[in-house]
């Protein structure tokens, strides 16, 4: 009955909005990949280029990822997600879900731990991390990450808002 007062206690104030609040640039689903598999969008030259041949900056390459995971191409991004810095904690967090989404359950939890080790403050980390703690059935693991995206001054961003509801509904997202 704690548990349940709890949940309620934490979603209650989503459900009354309704909406994903924004934040961080990560709220919004990403547009549809515009490339085969193993290439990248290049704004700069307007055209599809060989992922490991792209001249793509990191925030290019990092829409690159998204638009994929959004597209479940989880593989093709994990192409890219190679092309990038693989100290930087957005490439962690984006390998620990490509591999959660892959059903690779112990290498995203390793990859998320990483991307956190790297940025404590990293609040996308934090709900995909979470979420997998909800896939597995531990909310209470689910909520610790919910009260660090909060501490790091994530309250009403899509990361707290996505977390909230994959407690309350036992749904997560794929983007």
């Amino acid at each position: 009955m704690k548990h349940i007062a709890l949940v309620t206690a934490v979603c209650l104030p989503f459900f009354a909005t309704s909406a994903l609040a924004a934040g961080g640039g990560d709220e919004t689903a990403p547009k549809k990949p515009k490339c085969e598999s193993g290439q990248v969008y290049d704004k700069k030259t307007k055209s599809c280029v060989i992922a490991k041949e792209g001249n793509l900056d990191v925030d290019g390459l990092y829409e690159n990822v998204r638009e994929l995971a959004y597209a479940g191409r989880f593989a093709d991004a994990q192409l890219v997600l190679a092309q990038m810095p693989a100290d930087d904690d957005r490439t962690l967090t984006y390998l620990g879900f490509t591999n959660r989404k892959l059903g690779n359950m112990d290498a995203a939890m390793g990859y998320y731990a990483q991307a956190l080790r790297a940025n404590p403050a990293n609040v996308l980390a934090r709900s995909y991390m979470g979420q997998a703690f909800v896939e597995q059935g531990d909310i209470a693991q689910a909520m610790v990450q919910l009260r660090a995206i909060r501490d790091h001054g994530g309250q009403g961003t899509w990361a707290e808002a996505s977390l909230r509801t994959a407690i309350a509904t036992g749904q997560t997202f794929n983007y």
